[in-house]
């Protein structure tokens, strides 16, 4: 029995959180565009690149991060040369996209903060974008230009530009230029990661007020469920001004084996309760937060993986640091996770380790660097810090930080109380 989970969510007991971070929030950041010049003159291309374009609407995320343009969700294209870049908008949303494309990184003398000169373009608003696009290139260098385009950009756009006698060539210049987060990007992200802890506590507090009873938990009146319990965490994360985007995971027993169960189960005492939070933030940055909790812990499988993810943890984050080999991290927490019996190299659906320890977050909930790469660590990257372990007959353990990488170590965005049986927050 799940409860009545068709049903709004009880009113939270004890004290309402807050309706809104009083801490001033962060301004938008700014995208410095110089770093496409760069990619320009650096193209495999046979000779120098012209342009660099990229079409999608506002869930494409390199184009929200080269225009820091929330706009709708149909498809628009921007188009970057060494010195210019115009943002073709969609219908109705000229003032929003000069606002946030043009004055936005236009400093106090009138001038463009990274020397890139940029405007809005609205003409032929019927076209398709990849079609718009083309049409400015033609405007800014000319006919049979050589184009640089991230590998996100549809297939009809492409089709657009190489029908025009552009050359088109996948670069990954975008994703390459977001892993170092700004000062501006950083205070973004750490003020969605304390709303994602307080998304952390409000479930972790409605375990603790849980009773048993029989082999069910029982919290205000009704059954507790995940779905109950993901209620509550969305509520207060909407509270916060973040929103939940669907990445609220919360798996319980055997469920929480599943890395992304976000289905309804019963949670039951002394089962592995698996809260993996990843709200997104208004400025279109992500937390990302995992904590594992037991009400009425018998002691057995869950301590000892509780416990061997807590050693994992510590041990990677020793090894944080800029110049240090991303793939270490990684690997010192699988040898810690091994000192505890636990397979390092489990597949999907096994016993044991089955995912790398960390990623890069930002404005993708996943991005570069991998903990599990050979990439040199750099002051500025943001990667989770994640080791778990999973059993499908027994449950999973994960804790998760989300941590900034400096030059001497590492910033844990927001730190969380770590322990495996629940309290009130």
């Amino acid at each position: 029995m799940t409860g009545d989970d068709d049903e709004p969510s009880a009113a939270p007991t004890g004290k309402p959180p807050e309706p809104s971070d009083s801490r001033p929030r962060p301004d938008l950041p700014r995208t410095d565009l110089s770093f496409v010049a760069d990619a320009l003159d650096a193209s495999d291309a046979a000779e120098e690149a012209d342009a660099l374009v990229a079409v999608g609407d506002r869930f494409d995320d390199d184009l929200r991060y080269l225009t820091r343009f929330s706009g709708p969700d149909r498809d628009f294209a921007v188009v970057v040369t060494a010195d210019r870049a115009v943002l073709c908008a969609p219908a109705l949303f000229k003032e929003q996209a000069t606002r946030e494309f043009v004055a936005h990184h236009t400093g106090s003398d009138g001038t463009p903060v990274d020397g890139v000169a940029r405007e809005v373009r609205t003409e032929n608003l019927g076209d398709p974008a990849g079609e718009r696009a083309a049409a400015v290139v033609a405007d800014l260098v000319g006919p049979d230009a050589t184009l640089l385009a991230p590998q996100s950009i549809p297939h009809d756009a492409a089709v657009y530009l190489e029908s025009a006698d552009h050359e088109l060539s996948s670069t990954s210049a975008v994703a390459d230029a977001r892993l170092i987060k700004t000062d501006d990007e950083l205070d973004c992200l750490r003020r969605v990661q304390r709303a994602t802890a307080r998304g952390m506590a409000r479930a972790e507090t409605v375990l603790a007020e849980s009773v048993v009873e029989g082999d069910e938990l029982v919290w205000n009146g009704g059954p507790l469920s995940t779905e109950r319990l993901r209620r509550q965490v969305n509520e207060t994360l909407a509270a916060y001004g973040v929103r939940n985007a669907g990445n609220t995971v919360i798996g319980a027993g055997p469920t929480a084996a599943d890395l992304h169960y976000t289905g309804v189960d019963a949670i039951r005492p002394g089962e592995t309760v698996l809260l993996d939070v990843s709200p997104r933030g208004p400025h279109g940055y992500y937390g990302d937060m995992t904590r594992t909790f037991v009400v009425e812990s018998e002691g057995g499988w869950e301590r000892r993986a509780y416990v061997a993810c807590e050693a994992a943890r510590e041990a990677a984050l020793a090894e944080v640091e800029a110049g240090a080999a991303a793939g270490v991290v990684h690997t010192e927490a699988a040898a810690e996770l091994t000192a505890y019996g636990f397979d390092p190299n489990a597949g999907e659906g096994e016993a044991g380790f089955t995912h790398g320890t960390g990623h890069g977050v930002g404005v993708s909930l996943h991005e570069g660097p991998s903990l599990s790469s050979d990439t040199e660590l750099e002051a500025g990257h943001v990667v989770t810090v994640e080791p778990g372990v999973y059993d499908p007959e027994q449950g999973g353990v994960r804790l998760e930080d989300l941590v900034a990488v400096t030059e001497d170590g590492y910033e844990i965005l927001h730190e969380y109380p770590f322990g495996i049986t629940p309290e009130r927050r």
